[in-house]
């Protein structure tokens, strides 16, 4: 991955990285498909696995020192691997933990290990009695991860409960810690997303002390709820709404249910100026209101589920030879549902539905997950 601009950043309590390298577990199956939701990706040339923060810098920090590639990889959620695989090293994010790390009145921090599992920290957050992530039930992948992508969904965002993120630095040769304000948290995105400089060792969240739940800021989930947008409801409440409409989408990791292969939502909701949006209103009169959001800055955030049904892909497209389809639940997720499929099935895929929403629409369509060495 190219690596971005490096932005001036307040990082704290740095320190040299220690120079053992026990604890580092090899795996002689390199097969990166068994990694991954889809299930697609070639070879490695090696993988490891590391179970704690400092056996996560050991084995990124050696394979940089022997000129090896590395690719760091956690739940395999979000990320699309070429046929090709990876000519390096592939380190295993395994940590686990969590710890209260401050406390108030009105508030909890906690600290967790970048390789805990996201919807296992979301059940631990809701039976505890802090608000905060909620809405974010059921997202596969770990939560090392989630400062990566700003993962959101229902009206939440990691941003607006992380604190600071505890990172090694690949290009200094330290670890610290970078506070919220310096992550370039925006749609999806932030610093780390394109840039491999900086490895996430673990993240703090501050949260709520309250049995309810955030204001509901989602339509769809306050329907679900039979609530008002605005009105709070018992964290369990909003946690099982949240893991019912989404295991409705295909959107909930199952072994036995084909439209769950994939990586979640393929691409992101395009978000566009007032002039790009009024000529998509011009293009899709025909159809209705496009569905949209106000965004910020005068920019409006349009439903990419609904250009690309309204482009003619719907719900079961199929794919090349029919081996990759769009899922049968949600428009937004390819499937590898035969488990036949190349990486270059579901890309060539998803080519196609971008040429089209490009040509029906004039919108670009962008893709969610990190590209390893394929590209649409």
């Amino acid at each position: 991955m190219g690596a971005a601009a490096t932005p001036q950043l307040r990082v704290m309590g740095v320190t040299e990285v220690p120079q053992s390298t026990s604890g580092i577990q090899p795996d002689t199956e390199c097969n990166l498909s068994r990694y991954t939701t889809l299930r697609l990706g070639g070879w490695a040339t090696r993988v490891v696995t590391a179970t704690s923060a400092d056996d996560l810098v050991r084995g990124v920090r050696e394979a940089g020192e022997r000129g090896e590639q590395v690719l760091v990889l956690a739940g395999g959620s979000n990320v699309v691997i070429s046929d090709a695989g990876f000519p390096g090293t592939v380190v295993l994010v395994r940590s686990r933990g969590l710890r209260v790390v401050d406390t108030d009145t009105d508030t909890v921090t906690v600290r967790v290990e970048a390789g805990e599992p996201w919807d296992d920290l979301v059940a631990h957050t809701v039976a505890s009695g802090w608000s905060g992530l909620e809405c974010l039930s059921g997202i596969p992948g770990s939560t090392g991860a989630t400062p990566i992508q700003n993962v959101g969904a229902y009206g939440q965002d990691v941003a607006e409960t992380i604190t600071g993120v505890q990172v090694y630095d690949r290009v200094a040769g330290t670890t610290g810690r970078i506070e919220a304000r310096d992550c370039g948290f925006s749609y999806r995105s932030s610093i780390f997303k394109y840039s491999d400089r900086w490895v996430v060792l673990s993240v703090d969240f501050r949260l709520a002390r309250s049995p309810l739940s955030g204001p509901v800021r989602y339509a769809e989930l306050a329907r679900a709820l039979d609530v008002a947008v605005g009105d709070r409801v018992p964290l369990v409440k909003a946690r099982d709404a949240v893991l019912r409409l989404r295991a409705g989408k295909g959107m909930v990791l199952d072994p036995t249910d084909p439209d769950t292969w994939s990586v979640g939502s393929f691409f992101t909701n395009p978000v566009l100026d007032q002039a790009g949006y009024e000529r998509l209103r011009e293009r899709a009169a025909e159809l209705g209101e496009p569905p949209s959001w106000p965004g910020a800055d005068g920019t409006v955030k349009v439903s990419a589920a609904w250009l690309i049904d309204k482009a003619g892909f719907g719900k079961g497209h199929p794919g090349p030879e029919g081996v990759v389809t769009i899922s049968t639940k949600h428009t937004l997720a390819l499937t590898h549902r035969s488990g036949t499929a190349r990486t270059e099935d579901l890309v060539r895929l998803a080519r196609e539905i971008r040429h089209g929403v490009q040509a029906r629409f004039d919108v670009t369509l962008h893709p969610e997950p990190v590209l390893i060495n394929c590209a649409l």
